[in-house]
């Protein structure tokens, strides 16, 4: 369901290593082929950091890359390919509204470059290269390598260069006062955008996280989970029955299991269709039962039902206190469509301490996971409607820098028709 970075970090620092010595030249850029996206189908062709694009012979598919051009002028581009000897390929290269073809014989040994010429960039910004094929199916297209571009438009340009294709995890993170106990966090979240391997994730904090995601075209969950105790983070065996957290409780239609991966713990979800536009309700609560232990409880609003149910509780070893590290956030989990953009509004968020007494929190900061940093900086946090927003993906212009602030309107309503199953 989350981040699986680890499995790329060797992987990237090869191919970081490659692509600087590929694109050592000032004026010549080398895009691995290995970082295009595929329209309309991401499974239509084969994208892997040994092969780069393989098995494209629908000539319906196109494969897309995107770059942030710091400058207007010319810029040359072409493609380069393996097609079988003697084989031809005809492609078409679109840049900036313009299109120009390009065919190629092939080569068995060798790679081979199809030309397109020189394309007029007439502002600076985001670019969308698209790469069709001419062919009647069933004819070999080539399997591509890479998209180079030389002339004064590369001077500065910026592309991502590495495997991972996600785009930027983005998170709002909210501040609260050190002495403030948290009994319970409240969050409103509406969806804007859907792709599917979206996770929006509404009430976070130091031990799980409570949010809703896209996990096909014909499924939509709603999910909370809690981390166990300690360090192990792929194998659940692994920990201990002293670290585990253990389910207490759950809602009618709720699974719940374990999960790994992403660090361990508990998972649960509830399949619903939640809409697009459609605002959603969470809540999540911390119950100490001891020194040592803390039940959390994540609760939703169910829009078909009308009436808050419960997901599941957990008790959690090595607590024993409140909520804290409070946040929400916005992931792209599957990286095939990290091209597109996603969007969600974040508002009305509310504390309660366990005295009953209700906080509003209309302050929050922008960050990001690593690839933000320098991979993917099409990410973005502001106000818009009088909510939070969260963006990434769609190679927009303008990034959101890390750790700036922003402060939405307060509403002065607090959620007072709350009220929880047991």
């Amino acid at each position: 369901m989350k981040r699986k970075e680890c499995f790329f970090v060797f992987v990237q620092a090869v191919f970081a290593l490659l692509t600087m010595v590929a694109s050592a030249s000032a004026d010549e850029l080398r895009v691995p082929a290995f970082t295009a996206y595929l329209d309309p189908d991401v499974d239509g062709a084969r994208v892997s950091p040994r092969s780069g694009v393989t098995g494209w012979n629908d000539p319906n598919l196109k494969v897309l890359w995107f770059g942030r051009i710091a400058a207007s002028g010319e810029l040359d581009c072409s493609v380069v390919l393996r097609l079988p000897k003697d084989a031809t390929s005809k492609l078409r290269l679109t840049v900036a509204g313009q299109s120009k073809e390009a065919t190629v014989v092939g080569d068995e040994a060798n790679l081979v470059t199809a030309g397109f010429g020189s394309f007029d960039i007439p502002t600076a910004g985001y670019q969308r290269f698209t790469l069709e094929s001419l062919n009647p199916q069933g004819r070999p297209f080539g399997d591509l390598d890479a998209l180079v571009l030389k002339g004064p438009a590369t001077e500065d340009s910026h592309f991502n260069l590495k495997p991972r294709r996600n785009a930027a995890a983005v998170h709002l993170v909210y501040p609260v006062e050190k002495d403030v106990e948290v009994e319970a966090f409240y969050c409103e979240m509406t969806g804007l955008e859907d792709p599917v391997w979206t996770y929006y994730m509404a009430c976070g904090w130091h031990r799980g996280y409570f949010g809703m995601q896209v996990n096909s075209p014909t499924e939509r969950r709603i999910i909370f989970s809690v981390w166990d105790s300690g360090n192990e983070a792929v194998d659940r065996d692994k920990v201990a029955d002293e670290d585990r957290v253990k389910l207490i409780a759950k809602g009618e239609g709720v699974y719940a299991g374990d999960f790994g991966n992403e660090g361990t713990g508990g998972h649960s979800h509830i399949k619903y269709l939640w809409r697009t536009g459609e605002l959603q309700r969470f809540v999540v609560t911390a119950k100490p039962i001891d020194a040592t232990h803390t039940i959390y409880a994540g609760y939703y609003f169910h829009p078909d039902k009308k009436r808050w149910v419960l997901i599941s509780s957990w008790n959690a070893p090595k607590e024993g206190g409140y909520l804290r590290g409070l946040y929400s956030f916005s992931e792209d989990f599957g990286g095939a469509n990290g091209h597109l953009l996603r969007k969600a509004l974040y508002g009305n968020q509310w504390i309660r301490t366990p005295d009953g007494r209700w906080i509003e929190l209309t302050t929050a900061g922008f960050s990001h996971d690593p690839t933000g940093k320098a991979d993917r900086l099409d990410r973005f946090m502001g106000v818009e409607s009088s909510r939070f927003f969260l963006a990434h993906g769609g190679f927009g212009p303008g990034f959101t820098a890390y750790r700036e602030k922003f402060t939405r309107p307060a509403t002065g309503k607090a959620p007072s028709d709350i009220v929880l199953p047991e």
